[in-house]
């Protein structure tokens, strides 16, 4: 498993929200739905995206926007347009006084906005929950990411266009997984952009010594890995290696390769439902009580705590 596989293994939908939102200007949408993630392709028109802080970002036809929750932000035709409409948790949708819109935005299958014939109209997904989204992946990305047309040609807009106004039988499953394509698609155009800053450990790949080690850490977290054990794989000493694991990834390699098992082993509490003692094995770890220990100091709650509550 490369680097990259590895932090994009994390999206997996499952019913997300997901809309084509049609406005004629003027327009503005306040979203206060603390989502881990939200897509944003605009299709035609021009839209702003607007956080509370810094960061303002114009979005042109075929660009499309990654925004990191929980942080509100309101989508707009201008900046200094009025929100219309609040979203909540949930794509609970209220007037800005609180007052609950009732369906009056609704146009259609998976359509909502001001009028249908709107001049802009974008597709909208987004991840309900952390527990879709690995936490390394959320990590390694900036509140908002955005790709230009100019940067990326998204060959899944013509699909996602017709699909995501289908109403048909598993049209949700289809749904979901066209939203993990379209989050991998603009992840590893943005990745490869020079103005991209991907975490440590992913630009750590390139170099000769440790890109072969972190690939190592992460084919076969379950091996009794140690640092000489590495060394001797990589043709360096004990000490050159954790001084340059450490300098390029930010943390020893035993430091890196707990963080990894524990991330494999949150996402299969998730995806899977082996036993804790089972899923310990294949991460690494040599008992059950081994893992939960471990997992309790890193995430607070225990292996299973974090099943039964995954959000």
């Amino acid at each position: 498993m490369d680097a990259l596989t590895g932090l994009l293994e994390g999206p997996r939908a499952r019913g997300a929200f997901m809309i084509r939102a049609c406005f004629a200007p003027p327009w503005a949408v306040r979203v206060e739905d603390r989502a881990p993630l939200t897509v944003m392709l605009l299709v035609r028109g021009r839209a702003w995206i607007v956080p509370d802080e810094a960061g303002r970002l114009l979005m042109s036809p075929g660009d499309l926007v990654i925004a990191r929750g929980p942080a509100p932000y309101t989508c707009a035709d201008d900046p200094g347009t009025a929100p219309q409409a609040l979203i909540l948790p949930g794509g609970e949708c209220h007037y800005p006084d609180g007052r609950p819109l009732n369906g009056v935005m609704d146009l259609g299958v998976r359509t909502w906005g001001d009028r249908p014939d709107g001049a802009t109209v974008m597709l909208i997904g987004t991840y309900q929950m952390r527990g879709e989204i690995g936490g390394r992946l959320l990590d390694a990305l900036p509140p908002l990411l955005s790709l230009t047309a100019e940067v990326w040609d998204c060959p899944l807009t013509p699909f996602l266009m017709e699909e995501i106004v289908r109403d048909a039988p598993g049209q949700e499953v289809v749904l979901d997984r066209l939203l993990d394509l379209l989050v991998i698609a603009a992840l590893r155009t943005w990745f490869d952009r020079p103005e991209a800053e991907p975490p440590a450990w992913y630009r750590a790949r390139a170099d000769p010594v440790v890109g072969p080690v972190v690939r190592l850490l992460q084919d076969d977290p379950a091996h009794p890995w140690t640092v000489a054990g590495l060394a001797a794989k990589a043709g360096v000493s004990r000490a050159a290696l954790a001084r340059r694991f450490t300098r390029l990834v930010g943390e020893p390699p035993m430091t890196y390769l707990t963080g990894w098992r524990l991330a494999l082993a949150a996402d299969r509490l998730r995806d899977t439902d082996d036993t804790i003692g089972a899923i310990a094995r294949q991460v690494g770890y040599g008992s059950a009580f081994a893992l939960s220990t471990a997992f309790k100091r890193a995430y607070g709650v225990s292996p299973q705590e974090r099943r039964t509550r995954p959000a």
